[in-house]
């Protein structure tokens, strides 16, 4: 069994049945007053309970002198990591698309969903790295081994664009040909080359993106009078790191592959991911650790064991004994410390009721502590909220793609500076970084004033405020769309749609740009410090992995929505092209747009009913505090 798995003591003492004469209407009565506490309960190898959420360092001793360690310094170095792997996420989600088409030779589409199976795969598979950090690893190491796979992937792929054996003849291959598909095809095996280096690239990614964030809000001491403002601030200036990434790959890399090609554009990537690294390592003395609890998929599984086995005894059974705890402030999870229980899901309490036929040492398949059983619920009652952003993650792949190849049909100069098509996604990190570096002196005092709340509005607030403006974002992108193809159409353009058209210009764009920039900032920002805040102490990284897996789910979710919408609005015998035809000037984006405007819709109604429903943990701990205070008086 994993070092911080739950183990049963060899020397538990049976407790009496001190509930065996309470009346039925007491029986009816909130169950968080039924806690019996042992205090015998270990964690493996004979470590002892463990005092919930004490930093130590990387030799996992306790921390002496915390003023030596942590806060903003070690949290810049952290910052670092995160700006250079969104540098080269996002460098290869805008540039891959084009080298898979220029380079390889693949259909845009074909190109398109190559590029968000990478981006999916590379943040879905962050459960996986949030499980082995909070398990066994640690986010400190867990981050250190993956970062080094993220650089070999990369290493890969610079050498895919630089040696001419890993791609295509690229003689008598010019524009007319692209269009025509007339160009040498990739053989298979360059192919398979160039999918395996850019998944190990993504699979690189599952350990640093639910890690990053968690590792550097453990920077900062819970128990500061400003904790709150610390960890609220912390995480804006996190988004800030990944949207300077953003904004270098749209524009510095962009320029590199202009002017000194493919390879030097990838090898610039690497060689940022390579800098990171050391100055990651660099920071090592200074960083601040939470012990891995051990197994939390166990945990889960014991609980969800044990309440399957006693599902049928009812909580009135005379032999019920009480809901099973330790004693005091410990907890028995390594890294946690206790969790108050809650009504809610109150038929996976049965996985801590405690009988007297359970003996004096039971097993953890069959008797669980309150935590481990709040824990499973806490991680059920976060599922909603994350998975409302899936629709927003969605919405800003298609943009990442589909506004590109509507930039490639509109004016790019800006007076005398023509600006690459493949930069257009700089604009959303623009607005994002202004709407941060506003976001203290402007937007907290105003609505400060309309909510009352502290920090300008509550994470849930942040995060339906982003999907509200999403939803027009999205809808203005379909009404321009449809503006622009009706004069592509008008103007001779209908066939030329690599040809931009010189009297339209393609900052129309930057409306449904820095509309989901802002959409972006104030969802994904909100959503972070919500699951950063809300996830039970031993499990920080899984549910920081809450919000790349729905960013992930997200990419998957677009290329199925793209797969079907083309297989329906596509008629091959009247030759009708599909909404998404690789001509946009005949294809129906705007459609397409309108289409993802009422799915946006639906989402946001989905999230406003989640929303009201969700209580946070603060809430709850008052709400069982008073119930305990109430429940002696009424019996007195």
């Amino acid at each position: 069994m994993g070092t911080g798995e739950i183990k049963s003591s060899e020397d538990l003492r049976e407790t009496p049945a001190i509930l065996d004469g309470i009346s039925e209407s007491v029986h009816r009565k909130k169950l968080g007053v039924f806690f019996i506490e042992s205090d015998n309960r270990r964690t493996a190898f004979g470590r002892g309970s463990t005092g919930g959420t004490t930093p130590v360092n990387i030799h996992g001793k306790p921390i002496a002198d915390l003023s030596k360690t942590g806060g903003w310094i070690a949290a810049f170095f952290i910052f670092g990591n995160e700006m250079a792997e969104r540098m080269a996420y996002f460098g290869l989600s805008v540039n891959m698309v084009a080298f898979m088409f220029y380079v390889m030779h693949r259909p845009f589409s074909s190109a398109s969903n190559a590029v968000n199976n990478f981006l999916g795969i590379s943040q879905a598979s962050s459960v996986l790295g949030g499980f082995l950090a909070d398990a066994y690893l640690g986010r400190y190491w867990t981050i250190a081994i993956f970062t080094t796979i993220y650089l070999a992937g990369l290493t890969g792929i610079t050498l895919c664009a630089t040696m001419k054996m890993f791609v295509p003849n690229q003689d008598q291959c010019d524009q007319l040909s692209l269009v025509l598909g007339s160009c040498e095809p990739a053989k298979p095996w360059q192919m398979l080359y160039l999918y395996t280096v850019l998944y190990i690239t993504a699979f690189g990614a599952a350990g640093i993106r639910p890690c990053v964030s968690s590792f550097g809000a453990d920077q900062f001491d819970e128990r500061s009078k400003d904790y709150k403002t610390l960890l609220d601030r912390f995480f804006n200036f996190f988004y800030l790191s990944v949207t300077t990434g953003a904004i270098v790959a749209f524009t510095l890399v962009v320029y590199i592959q202009i002017e000194r090609g493919w390879g030097a554009a990838f090898g610039s990537l690497a060689i940022a991911m390579g800098i990171s690294n050391m100055l990651f390592f660099a920071g090592t003395p200074l960083y601040r650790h939470r012990l891995p609890g051990g197994s939390p998929l166990t945990r889960v599984a014991q609980v969800l064991v044990s309440a399957f086995k006693k599902r049928n005894v009812p909580f009135t059974r005379s032999e019920f004994v009480g809901l099973y705890e330790l004693p005091g402030r410990h907890s028995a999870i390594k890294g946690s410390g206790k969790i108050p229980h809650t009504d809610d899901f109150r038929g996976l309490d049965k996985a801590a009721l405690q009988l007297k036929e359970d003996g004096s040492n039971p097993s953890p398949w069959r008797l669980c502590t309150v935590t481990q059983v709040e824990e499973v619920k806490i991680l059920i009652k976060l599922i909603p909220v994350p998975a409302c952003t899936i629709m927003l993650n969605a919405v800003l792949i298609e943009f990442l793609t589909l506004s590109i190849q509507q930039a490639y049909t509109l004016n790019t100069r800006i007076g005398k500076l023509k600006l690459p098509v493949t930069c257009m996604p700089v604009f959303p990190g623009l607005s994002i970084f202004l709407i941060l570096c506003l976001y203290y002196s402007v937007f907290v005092p105003l609505s400060r004033r309309i909510t009352g709340h502290p920090h300008g509005a509550s994470q849930l607030q942040r995060v339906g405020i982003g999907l509200f403006i999403s939803i027009l974002s999205v809808a203005w992108a379909g009404g321009f769309e449809r503006f622009r193809r009706a004069y592509a159409i008008r103007h001779g353009y209908e066939f030329s749609f690599l040809t931009p058209m010189p009297d339209l210009s393609a900052y129309w764009l930057l409306i449904q740009y820095c509309l989901i920039g802002i959409a972006e900032v104030f969802s994904l920002v909100g959503l972070l410090e919500f699951l950063y805040e809300e996830a039970p102490d031993a499990m920080k990284s899984i549910g920081s992995a809450y919000a790349a897996l729905a960013g992930g789910l997200g990419c998957f979710v677009a290329s199925i929505i793209n797969s079907i919408i083309k297989s329906i609005t596509r008629n091959p015998e009247n030759r009708q092209q599909s909404w998404l035809s690789q001509n946009i000037n005949t294809g129906k984006f705007d459609y397409f747009y309108w289409l993802l405007t009422v799915l946006s819709v639906i989402n946001f109604c989905i999230f406003l009913y989640s929303a009201n429903r969700y209580k946070y943990r603060t809430e709850q701990a008052l709400e069982v505090r008073e119930t305990k205070q109430k429940i002696p008086a009424e019996n007195s």
